[in-house]
């Protein structure tokens, strides 16, 4: 009886350890990793800017919301609309295969971002929702806010803080400018190819180990 009740006293210590552990490591999977985007090379960046209501979701083909930064309309007889593309160091909520992290650029890469569209000539490429492309808008002014408090873009008041992708573009499209007039399009997106996704592939043995964990407790 003594030998039952002493191996007993054990399973259960057993079992308050991996519980435990296993609260422990969901606790540490609440703290969202965080992955840096960069650009390797030319072939990477932003080949096309959207339109857009609400965030996309999408793996490591990049479409990202307009990050809670309002499109504004400057000037309505000549369809102007401005906002930012890209804001540095803001943590963007993504999720991959079930797997939820942080994504985030450094004002390096925006800056980047920025001159390979330029470069590019990608001015008059533009998509509504990440999904149709449409005809009839330009970017008609791009710049990286360099120095927030004396930068072009307080005129307008979007609040720059220092290395946000400011983009103007002039909306030719009637239908696209009705739309935007009507709150159907409330900011910019980017669509683009970057790199940092293969660091996710480091947190495998954590969601390995969870499952071993449960299997254990399970089996007590």
């Amino acid at each position: 009886m003594e030998r039952l009740q002493h191996n007993k006293h054990l399973t259960e210590i057993d079992k308050e350890t991996q519980r435990y552990k296993l609260k422990k490591l969901i606790d540490m999977k609440k703290d969202l990793q965080e992955i840096e985007l960069t650009i390797k090379n030319e072939s990477d960046g932003v080949f096309a800017i959207s339109l857009v209501d609400s965030p996309a979701i999408e793996e490591n083909f990049i479409m990202l919301s307009s990050q809670e930064v309002e499109l504004k309309i400057l000037d309505e007889e000549k369809r102007i609309v401005v906002g930012f593309a890209l804001v540095p160091e803001k943590r963007i909520y993504r999720r991959v295969n079930d797997k939820e992290f942080n994504i985030f650029f450094t004002k390096e890469t925006v800056a980047q971002s920025s001159e390979l569209f330029m470069k590019k000539l990608n001015l008059n490429k533009f998509t509504t929702e990440h999904e149709k492309e449409v005809k009839g808008i330009n970017v008609i002014e791009s710049w990286v806010v360099e120095d927030a408090k004396n930068d072009k873009s307080n005129i307008y008041n979007l609040g720059a803080k220092g290395g946000e992708w400011v983009v103007m573009s002039k909306i030719y499209n009637d239908d696209i400018w009705n739309d935007i007039k009507e709150g159907k399009f409330k900011g910019y997106s980017i669509e683009g190819m970057y790199d940092g996704f293969d660091k996710l592939e480091a947190t495998k043995e954590e969601s390995e180990e969870v499952e071993a964990i449960k299997e254990f407790l399970n089996n007590i």
